[in-house]
């Protein structure tokens, strides 16, 4: 799923492609990727784009009368920038929204459809998507620290929380956690002040590098390939492949379709977690330590 950086790049470009221009049509390829009634999808257009925000992991345009147009691009969820009335792919097609200078089309991979637009009036409406989070990059070491520290859940978990922090996903947050050299399943009332400030460092690094580092890739165009997967990150989708501060090889943490991804030298002192399946099936067998295994 596209994260802070990722939906960063899309809305800076959207709005230098979009800012100022007119909405002049809205065409729907697949209406169950509409996910709103009133008001009605089709008032957005005839009307001119005001702003263009993030929020969360959500892609909001502001349109004239207060409207705002909100997408979610869920997991393959992605945009295309075709010529004027460009043609909506057949297969991966949602939606188009048509400005004089060109059509931002909406496409998601896959069978299952999970990308949303939402049509809403006013801020008070907007605020409602909003989960609350706090935005990582504008809060200081103070506001971090309350956010963590008001439950107490793994580090993975408080990260990728949109009740407590803004666009952190599973990629970005295990590469938060690398950098900061802490356990993905550490609990966040066992954290020092020390790892707090440590871990805040992390965050706001992490997440200028890789915006930095997709908004240079971009130059300005709409993102071609848009992944949670990079062979520069340091462990995130790396599996199996040696940790670029040690060589040790990165470690997984399988659930449901997710997995996370650490390093047992780097970040737990040496000690594989346990695999919720694998380590389930080998029991005595599971290795307890990287050198171990």
């Amino acid at each position: 799923m596209p994260e802070l950086p990722d939906v960063t790049v899309y809305v800076e470009t959207i709005r230098s492609h979009v800012s100022g221009r007119v909405l002049e049509k809205i065409r729907i390829a697949n209406p169950f990727v509409v996910r709103s009634v009133e008001p009605p999808i089709y008032d957005a257009e005839r009307k001119s784009v005001r702003e263009v925000r993030r929020i969360g992991k959500r892609i909001a345009i502001g349109l004239d009368d207060d409207l705002w147009l909100v997408i979610h691009l869920m997991i393959a969820g992605r945009f295309r920038w075709l010529k004027p009335g460009g043609k909506v792919p057949g297969k991966l097609g949602l939606a188009a929204f048509d400005f004089e200078n060109g059509s931002l089309v909406l496409t998601e991979a896959g069978s299952q459809r999970r990308a949303s637009i939402t049509l809403v009036r006013g801020e008070e409406s907007l605020a409602e998507i909003n989960r609350g989070g706090a935005e990582p990059l504008a809060i200081d070491v103070a506001s971090f620290a309350e956010r963590l520290r008001s439950e107490n859940h793994t580090l993975k978990r408080s990260l990728t929380d949109p009740r407590l922090f803004s666009g952190i996903g599973n990629a970005y947050s295990d590469e938060i956690l690398h950098r900061a050299r802490l356990s993905p399943v550490k609990h966040t009332n066992r954290l020092t002040d020390e790892e707090i400030a440590t871990l805040f460092d992390a965050t706001r690094l992490t997440l200028i590098e890789w915006t930095d580092r997709l908004r240079a890739e971009a130059k300005g165009q709409f993102p071609v390939k848009v992944t949670a997967f990079h062979d520069e990150m340091a462990v995130h989708g790396r599996y199996g492949k040696p940790c670029p501060v040690c060589s040790s090889p990165v470690q997984r943490i399988r659930y449901a379709s997710n997995e996370t991804n650490y390093c047992a030298r780097c970040q737990t002192d040496g000690k594989l977690l346990a695999d919720r399946a694998l380590s389930r099936l080998l029991r005595q067998d599971w290795p307890k330590s990287i050198d171990e295994l």
